[in-house]
């Protein structure tokens, strides 16, 4: 492969190699018995001059002569003699020159001596160049290999052997494939046969190193190498050198998982998902195996007890590893003796270097032990979650089979993006919490249940938000109302969580008594408007730090129907809120386009009523926006799902608004806003159970309305309410006759109550009082407010309605 200096000088050849070298042969007395070409050319004296002559007398200045006495004598006593001496050229002037002596003996036991010499310039970088060699590979810090053409290796120095254990001769005449493992074998050598192919040098490549007598430690080293050539350009191999650089690469490594732990924990609100995020960040540059355990209580979103007592459920286990003794969602039973334990309880850091798992950590039983045994856990580090100085649960990371143990560096770097995990699980466990309460307020603002009502049959869903930004303020309602009729309401208040829950409570608690005004629907939404803006100005004016501006109601969507089961007659309002659908028992769908309003809570654009008629059996579909954006935002789809839906519907009511979620909402996923549904099958009440007359305002008109009362009562064999039904009918025709203008209206419903109502063209709303002793009147409404279970007015644009109901009687 040449000389050693070939690969470290700028004059690669050894000066005194033949052909670069001055040579001369003395006898025994210092004559000068043999003379070469190059010693003339370096000295100026030719052959025929020298040869012949004491080479003191004709090479050495008379100043210069002490020195090489000296010289000659440490040659004649050693046998040799290697230096630097001045010597005189032919022309005059001393010349530098290194020498290197050696006695040859002849046959006749006669002694000759041959000398090389060199200039002295060469001869000093020769030697600096060898003794940077020797340092190379004898004393330098930084490996140093050497591969010859076919790949082996020639010499590795002392850092090699230092480094990976192995004596310096160990690798030689091997390939690194011989003594590196597979994988790390395979890319070292095509990166020596990439230099050595195409002369391109490696500069500082980090590749991992492991040895096959120790697979188990890890060795990162950075590489460098170049290929050596010859002067004639022939090529001699490649050279490499080799730094470890473990402890760097470990402490970046360790850097990039706080960086990664700081990207990928806590990305959702979600307990279990961010146990599962700490789990897997976990494995990907610290364990081999990663188990999340909390306590209970944590996993529900409430308080962790005092102590940290309890039981531990394993939440997350990575990588999901079926020998591992206890899988998700299972609960860890613990005894005192173990790292856990004593982790829990001490809320410190526990690092176990070496150890072997052992069963008396756990209350397990034969099967799980020899599961767990078989996993070859060697070392392993527990850290508490602990965030705003509550004890969450412990992440047991481990470490098996030819993992290298566990370091001091690696529990730091454990604890110290655990301590971030437990604050991210925390605010998932708190955020929890307020999603359960809000829930919790939620359900138990809107209607359990849907009563069987004359007017409609009734499904409903509620679906909540999951995950950020939480519960939303979605609700419904069916509100009976007077005459057989049912008011059908959808809204959505702006905002999330608690605030937003209640908040809708406000509204649909106004909504109930607005409706039990039996106002027309757009005059409800037009007073719910007011209300939204008002419940705004007093939230802004109350923003003294209790409030924050996301808490605050900036608005709602409403949609208020009522349905008429005797006429069919349906009337809606809207503001800002998704359009209603209605497909009627032949199978047409429709999406109605009532006039939008804009949102409640924005005030200063009037509200418009929608009227229609529907026929009996008719499905009405109520929904809120997060039915149609549940699937991608794709409303147009989710619209067109809907209606294939409504166009063949499930036998029963509560099957179709089953089927209506299933064919919106994505599988296996949950929605992230509010969704409420509210599906109204229409009823018509049979003509036999409405009775109404004309009555003409006559003294006489309470009368007739008594007879035609008890006739009526009579032929519905209600002939026991017929006595209470006419006082009743005939105060109200009497109110009319004194008060109103016009003819009046008697109607008598029979439905799950008895129904009697009087309509005039009077908007005069009668009221109830109590009358003196002394008054001659006053005390009809009296008579009838004790006599009915319910009554009260509602207006018409023609004038108003007084009704009354009565139970009927056991059947």
């Amino acid at each position: 492969m040449g000389t050693p200096s070939m690969l470290f000088s700028e004059s690669p050849e050894d000066p005194f190699a033949l052909g670069r070298g001055a040579s001369a042969v003395l006898d025994d007395h210092g004559t000068v018995v043999g003379w070469s070409t190059r010693a003339q050319e370096l000295l100026g004296y030719p052959a025929k001059e020298v040869i012949g002559r004491a080479w003191q007398d004709l090479l050495i200045d008379a100043r210069d002569l002490a020195v090489a006495r000296d010289a000659a004598a440490d040659a004649m006593s050693t046998g040799g003699w290697f230096g630097v001496l001045p010597v005189r050229h032919r022309d005059g002037r001393r010349v530098e020159m290194g020498f290197r002596a050696r006695v040859v003996t002849r046959d006749a036991g006669s002694r000759e001596w041959l000398l090389v010499g060199a200039p002295a310039a060469e001869v000093i970088a020769w030697q600096r160049d060898r003794a940077l060699l020797d340092g190379l590979y004898h004393r330098s810090p930084i490996g140093l290999a050497v591969h010859s053409p076919d790949m082996t290796v020639i010499r590795v120095n002392r850092a090699v052997e230092k480094a990976s254990g192995v004596p310096a001769a160990a690798p030689v005449g091997r390939r690194p494939r011989e003594f590196l493992v597979d994988e790390d074998a395979g890319p070292a050598e095509e990166r020596v046969r990439h230099v050595l192919e195409t002369g391109e040098p490696l500069i500082f490549t980090e590749q991992s190193a492991r040895a096959r007598h120790d697979p188990g430690r890890e060795r990162i080293v950075s590489v460098s190498a170049f290929r050596m050539e010859d002067s004639s350009g022939r090529v001699l191999g490649v050279a490499e050198t080799i730094e470890d650089v473990t402890d760097r690469h470990r402490a970046r490594r360790r850097l990039t998982l706080l960086n990664e732990a700081s990207a990928r924990i806590g990305t959702s609100l979600d307990v279990s998902q961010t146990a599962r995020e700490l789990a897997e960040v976990a494995v990907h540059g610290l364990a081999d195996y990663c188990s999340v355990d909390l306590l209970k209580p944590v996993t529900l979103g409430d308080e962790p007890p005092p102590g940290a007592a309890g039981p531990l459920l394993r939440v997350a286990l990575s990588p999901q590893e079926r020998r591992v003794p206890f899988q998700e969602g299972e609960v860890i039973p613990l005894l005192p003796e173990s790292p856990q334990a004593r982790c829990l309880f001490e809320r410190r850091t526990v690092l176990e270097r070496l150890l072997s798992l052992r069963p008396e950590w756990y209350a397990m039983d034969r099967r799980r032990i020899e599961i767990a045994l078989g996993l070859g856990v060697h070392s392993l580090i527990v850290v508490p979650l602990v965030a705003r100085g509550l004890v969450l649960g412990i992440v047991s990371l481990w470490r098996a089979r030819h993992s290298e143990p566990f370091e001091d560096d690696d529990a730091a770097v454990a604890q110290e993006f655990s301590s971030r995990a437990a604050v991210c699980i925390d605010n998932a466990r708190r955020f929890t919490q307020q999603q359960s309460a809000a829930l919790t307020l939620q359900r138990s603002l809107l209607p359990s249940a849907a009563s069987d009502l004359p007017a409609v049959e009734v499904a409903c869903r509620y679906l909540p938000a999951s995950g950020e930004p939480g519960i939303g303020g979605d609700w419904f309602d069916v509100i009976p109302l007077s005459g057989a009729r049912v008011a059908l309401v959808v809204g959505d208040v702006v905002g999330h969580g608690i605030h937003a829950a209640a908040s809708m409570g406000r509204l649909r608690a106004a909504v109930r008594t607005l409706a039990s005004l039996d106002l027309e629907p757009d005059e409800v939404v037009a007073r719910l408007d007011d209300l939204v803006s008002l419940l705004a100005t007093e939230l802004e004016a109350s923003a003294d730090g209790n409030w924050s501006a996301d808490e605050q109601v900036l608005g709602a969507t409403c949609l208020y129907a009522v349905y008429d089961p005797v006429s069919r007659h349906c009337s809606l309002a809207r503001a800002g809120h998704p359009a209603p659908v209605v497909s009627t028992p032949d199978g047409r769908v429709t999406e109605l386009d009532p006039p939008a309003g804009p949102p409640l809570g924005l005030g200063g654009l009037p509200f418009e009523t929608y009227d229609l008629d529907l026929p009996e059996g008719s499905l009405l579909t109520l929904y809120t926006n997060g039915l149609l954006e549940a699937r991608n935002g794709d409303i147009d789809a989710a619209l067109e799902n809907l209606h294939e839906c409504l166009i063949h519907p499930a036998e029963t009511l509560d099957s179709t608004c089953h089927a209506v979620v299933e064919a919106l909402l994505p599988k296996d996923h949950l929605p992230t806003d509010d969704i409420a549904l509210l599906i109204a099958r229409t009823r018509v009440l049979p003509p036999q159970n409405v009775a109404s007359w004309q009555l003409p305002l006559e003294a006489t008109a309470a009368a007739r309305a008594r007879e035609l009362t008890t006739a009526k009562l009579t032929e519905w064999g209600l002939a026991e309410l017929a006595f209470t039904t006419e006082l009743v009918a005939s105060e109200l025709v009497t109110n009319s006759y004194r008060y109103a203008a016009g003819p009046v209206t008697l109607r008598l419903i029979r439905t799950q109550c008895l129904i009697c109502e009087v309509s005039d063209t009077s908007h005069t709303s009668p009221h109830l009082r109590r009358a003196l002793s002394t008054d001659e009147g006053g005390r009809g409404l009296f008579l009838v407010a004790q006599l009915t279970e319910r009554w009260g007015t509602r207006y018409t644009h023609d004038g108003k309605t007084v009704w009354t109901e009565q139970p009927l009687p056991p059947a």
